[in-house]
């Protein structure tokens, strides 16, 4: 399935690159000198009225938020250029692009009411719901996004879009990747195809908006380090420079996620009532999603020695679920009133295992099943510079029992600052690997749906935005029924991992600052998170202290023809007993015998931008040699050693 949208792909962005070539006219030249974000064209799709201009190029979330596309070059695009295309600053990458993400800090709260899959280590770069976009453009875009991997291998994303009319919109995109990686056993290779389409009538009567996508994520397995070889990494042993001359836990495993989700809204006004003092305005709406996913661990001989006994000699593992989802509801607006959304959903999911376990006492059933009705609703309103939003949802079910609710309250203090502050409340089941898990290894069976309780969330959470001052993020959370993955214990280096749920209060603070200072060509771009957990025992682990200092100069050279940008980026976090990282579950899980961080991480980079083309030179982790060979991602998972990566962003408009 790869190479097949792989070649079609490689056909649309040639295709499109050899006419993309259109001189401008003279006033457009004019045009591209007056613009800080020199995009302008000569171009544009049936039904637009003007000439194609950077900001007539819009994005569109979920969540209806509407954005420009943005094509300078600022520091936070340097932040952005990584395998997840987005800021990882709270997250510690493992060696090998591709491979998962230690989490730094902890987001508590989310507006699902019912479990999410395992495997969730597995889950940065599955594309969620929220992460699909649609767009709106005057004439055909297309992106190309590159950068670099660790031997034989390179990561791109293609993507491609246009308006075939005012009316109707559609792109289609494709990310792969493939890398070795340093150390033995560690291959990654992914793909993330995804088509998107928006259609509406020329009055707005009908919108209609949907999309398919369909992702398979590989990661080859060893299990880190062996315990005997910890020394001869931290000693900084020349012999072992090479990093594939370790030989790691095992060298026989791997894991797979695989989904495809299909996904359709679409709406119809059946009131739409204007006058001088209020405008009325009723829409009948409806939305379907169907995902269908599995989770599989693969090993050609059983590792006991790490995981346990085993049923058999040949590990296969294979975890499914079907989820289906279907609402319908009105949309009603008016100008007094504000904005609000009412609707009945019905769910269904099937979750499990093609058999049952069983053991002498107890038997570990095979599946977990359930359909059922929920309500949700939405309102928002502004007013005088203040804005309020709201959301919740409600799952009618005795099994399945989930709600949340979630309400913001935003201020426009004045041009420069704006507050924001609200609630949210969630309570739902923990994540189905917590509830019900099989494997041919004896020790990662269980079934816990009829003795874990809900999880339940309430956060307070306040906001300031400001240029001049800084930004500025709070949100303090209380949590009762947490659950998560804990190392009960370790006997003959048998690891024994098993979900637990904490049964007394948790309380979770986090504090994020941001501020720029600006001098001349010279910048100093601070972020810092302060993190503290309060609990009578050690289940939430976090550093208290995250931060990224960069200092960089930025310029523009060649009359103004080329942006340069050149620095340093200073990363660390506090010493705390960091989470460590099961391959057979794809789950990171408690430990409190390992204190790892403390260690800084330097990146130099030197980025261009020349018209739509930005470039990234960067020199990452050039400190490792000097600083002391204690970095690493989790326990006996080393981070990477220096390395020179390359990267480009390249935009046509045609």
């Amino acid at each position: 399935m790869q190479n097949k949208y792989f070649y079609i792909l490689v056909f649309c962005f040639f295709t499109v690159s050899l006419v993309a070539q259109t001189k401008l006219s003279e006033v457009n030249k004019v045009n591209l000198n007056n613009r800080s974000d020199t995009t302008s064209l000569t171009n544009r799709s049936k039904g637009f009225k003007e000439l194609a201009t950077i900001d007539m190029y819009l994005q569109f979330s979920n969540a209806l938020d509407t954005i420009s596309v943005d094509t300078t070059l600022t520091i936070k695009k340097d932040y952005k250029l990584n395998y997840l295309q987005k800021d990882n600053f709270n997250l510690m990458p493992f060696a090998n692009i591709g491979q998962t993400y230690n989490t730094l800090s902890f987001n508590s709260w989310d507006e699902n009411t019912s479990p999410l899959f395992g495997a969730r280590a597995r889950h940065f770069n599955y594309l969620e719901h929220k992460d699909i976009m649609s767009y709106e453009v005057p004439t055909p875009w297309t992106r190309l996004t590159y950068k670099t991997a660790f031997e034989q291998g390179q990561l791109l994303d293609a993507f491609f879009t246009v308006n075939l009319s005012k009316q109707f919109n559609f792109s289609i995109a494709y990310k792969g990747l493939r890398s070795l990686g340093n150390y033995q056993n560690a291959l990654t290779s992914s793909g993330n195809f995804r088509f998107v389409t928006n259609y509406k009538t020329k009055n707005e009567k009908y919108q209609a908006k949907g999309y398919v996508v369909m992702q398979d994520l590989l990661n080859q397995e060893n299990g880190g380090l062996k315990e005997e070889d910890l020394d001869n990494f931290t000693s900084g042993n020349e012999e072992f420079l090479d990093r594939s001359v370790f030989d790691p836990v095992f060298e026989n495993a791997e894991n797979i996620l695989k989904g495809k989700r299909f996904f359709l809204e679409h709406s119809y006004g059946i009131l739409h009532d204007t006058d001088s003092l209020s405008n009325n305005t009723i829409r009948l709406v409806n939305k379907i999603s169907l995902e269908d996913k599995y989770y599989q661990y693969k090993q050609t001989a059983s590792a006991t020695d790490v995981f346990g006994d085993a049923f058999t000699n040949s590990i296969r593992d294979k975890v499914k679920l079907e989820n289906f989802k279907t609402s319908l509801g009105l949309n009603y607006i008016n100008n007094v009133i504000g904005d609000i959304s009412f609707a009945v959903n019905y769910t269904d999911v099937n979750y499990g295992y093609n058999s049952i376990v069983l053991f002498p006492e107890t038997t570990i059933t095979n599946r977990i099943k359930s359909n059922f009705f929920g309500v949700e609703g939405a309102y928002s309103k502004t007013y005088k510079g203040f804005n309020i939003t709201g959301k919740g949802g409600l799952n009618l079910s005795d099994t399945f029992v989930g709600s949340y609710l979630d309400a913001t309250l935003n201020w426009q203090f004045n041009e420069d600052i704006a507050f924001s502050g609200g609630i949210a409340l969630n309570s739902r089941l923990a994540n189905y690997n917590h509830l019900l898990y099989q494997s041919d290894y004896i020790n990662y069976n269980w079934y816990n749906l009829d003795r874990f309780q809900n999880v339940n969330t309430q956060q307070l959470k306040l906001n300031m935005k400001s240029q001049k001052w800084f930004n500025a993020v709070l949100d303090l959370s209380n949590i009762d029924n947490y659950t998560y993955f804990n190392l009960e214990e370790t006997i003959d280096g048998v690891k024994k991992i098993e979900p637990k749920q904490y049964n007394k209060p948790l309380q979770y603070l986090r504090i994020k600052l941001q501020k720029e200072f600006k001098v001349g060509n010279f910048a100093l771009d601070n972020t810092l998170m302060y993190q503290n957990v309060v609990s009578d025992e050690e289940v939430l682990n976090v550093p208290a202290f995250i931060s990224r200092n960069t200092l960089y100069y930025s310029n523009q050279l060649f009359k103004k023809s080329m942006t340069l940008q050149t620095g340093v980026t200073f990363n660390y976090f506090s010493e705390y007993n960091m989470n460590g990282y099961d391959p057979l579950l794809a789950e990171f899980y408690t430990q409190n015998e390992t204190k790892l961080g403390g260690f800084p991480r330097l990146d130099f980079f030197i980025n261009a931008k020349v018209r739509q083309t930005r470039i990234f030179f960067k020199a990452e982790h050039f400190n490792s040699s000097f600083t002391g060979y204690d970095y690493f991602s989790a326990p006996n998972n080393p981070y990477r050693d220096f390395t020179i990566r390359f990267g480009l962003v390249w935009d046509f408009f045609l």
